[in-house]
């Protein structure tokens, strides 16, 4: 995905900058860890809760991280209202996600901002990568898009990369168990459409859910980074 390494730094920046150089973060949807290596790289003394649902994912995120007590893996369905039950603290610095919302439905990421709004202290920060369509801009917006559709193509077909992948996972001797576990999940959980709202709707879901001020801190094109302060 284009200018993913410039989002997560982006995140990165936002949570140093109102949680300073050692947080308490939570790793939101983290799949195999990209977002909490690269905390710990920048900032050695943070401590993350990298929270997924996905067996695979989890299971290589707790191979990367099986000696290092500055990170707890932790599984979670965010679609579950008592998904916070799971989390080893009540109370956390920042909560970091990246291109993984889209994944649940309108009124699930609805409330689980609010949820997020009960997590982070006083002063505490969240910040969302994603795609968000610029849909106050008719001309320019869709222009934009199809750039960024081309620049998929040329790098090569987004989707035939992603299921080779999980391909090649699959046939990996340790991961057998979690593949079989993950298949249940997604049978079971996900929707297949995703839900790709511009920024102004997670800026206003963010406020409504008791945050003092939200807006973007970063957009290239469709891509943007949200992120609140309660």
């Amino acid at each position: 995905m284009s200018d993913r390494e410039r989002l997560i730094s982006t995140l990165l920046d936002v949570a140093e900058a109102m949680a300073g150089t050692a947080p308490t973060v939570v790793d939101l949807a983290c799949g195999p860890g990209s977002i909490t290596s690269r905390l710990l790289d920048r900032l050695p003394r943070a401590r993350s809760i990298a929270v997924d649902v996905d067996p695979v994912l989890l299971t290589i995120a707790s191979a990367t991280f099986a000696n290092d007590d500055r990170v707890r893996v932790v599984r979670a369905d965010l679609r579950d209202r008592g998904w916070r039950d799971a989390l080893p603290e009540s109370r956390v610095d920042a909560i970091l996600t990246s291109t993984a919302l889209h994944w649940l439905p309108e009124e699930a990421v609805r409330r689980l901002y609010r949820d997020l709004a009960g997590l982070v202290g006083r002063g505490g920060v969240v910040a969302h990568s994603e795609q968000m369509p610029l849909t106050d801009l008719p001309c320019i917006g869709p222009a934009l898009a199809k750039i960024e559709r081309q620049r998929r193509a040329e790098r090569e077909d987004r989707r035939a990369r992603w299921d080779a992948w999980w391909e090649q996972a699959s046939r990996e001797p340790a991961l057998q168990p979690a593949m079989t576990q993950r298949r249940a999940v997604f049978e079971t959980t996900y929707p297949t459409e995703e839900f790709s709202p511009p920024a102004e709707w997670h800026i206003a879901a963010m406020r409504d859910a008791g945050f003092a001020e939200a807006g973007v801190v970063w957009r290239s094109g469709p891509a943007a980074v949200v992120a609140a302060v309660r």
